[in-house]
């Protein structure tokens, strides 16, 4: 009986429990929150998704301590997915979201991309998921997963030039959107990097 009680307190040792998940999203929740924001493109679904994923983290047996915070951000993604549930479409001009009420615009050219391309972006290019484990999740194919992020990253590089044009007329532009408009000449570049 002793060296059951010894495994059971060597693994609470290894792996997260509920309050190390807490603690995480405590630590970690304007991160976690904008990573919800930026896939649901709505503040009362990213609430509803933060809280679930946090529930959800917190209820997950066997996470190792050290993939704590990577399994975090992977039950944010998997509630985003189940409350939005984007689907590759050929004119996704239908499922763009509004009214973002962000005075940020990285934040705000995030937003304004339509559903899947949305996942995607953020999938791919901001949590570094492969475009295979993008198309798993996303229920899609590899190939709609590398055309979304040409799209998605298309559209912010119009949106980031249409900004430094602002810059241009007198206006302040955000260093982020600044930086991002000098690359748009690498966006086919970076749309095809698996």
């Amino acid at each position: 009986m002793a060296s059951a009680a010894k495994i059971v307190q060597q693994d609470s040792a290894t792996h997260a429990v509920g309050k190390d998940f807490c603690r995480i999203f405590e630590q970690d929740m304007d991160r976690l929150y904008l990573l919800s924001l930026l896939l649901t493109a709505e503040h009362g679904r990213a609430e509803r998704c933060f809280a679930e994923g946090l529930q959800d983290s917190a209820h997950s047996p066997g996470v190792f301590r050290e993939w704590a915070h990577s399994w975090a951000r992977r039950m944010i993604v998997q509630n985003a997915i189940q409350i939005v549930r984007p689907q590759p479409a050929p004119s996704s001009a239908s499922n763009r979201a509004t009214g973002h009420g962000t005075e940020r615009p990285e934040i705000a050219a995030v937003l304004a991309l339509p559903a899947f391309e949305r996942f995607v972006f953020v999938m791919s290019v901001l949590e570094r998921y492969s475009d295979k484990e993008c198309a798993l999740l996303l229920d899609s194919t590899r190939g709609e997963v590398v055309e979304a992020r040409f799209r998605a990253l298309q559209a912010i590089a119009a949106a980031a030039e249409s900004h430094r044009s602002a810059a241009c007329s007198g206006e302040r532009v955000p260093q982020e959107v600044a930086g991002l408009a000098m690359k748009v000449e690498s966006v086919p570049l970076l749309a095809t990097l698996p």
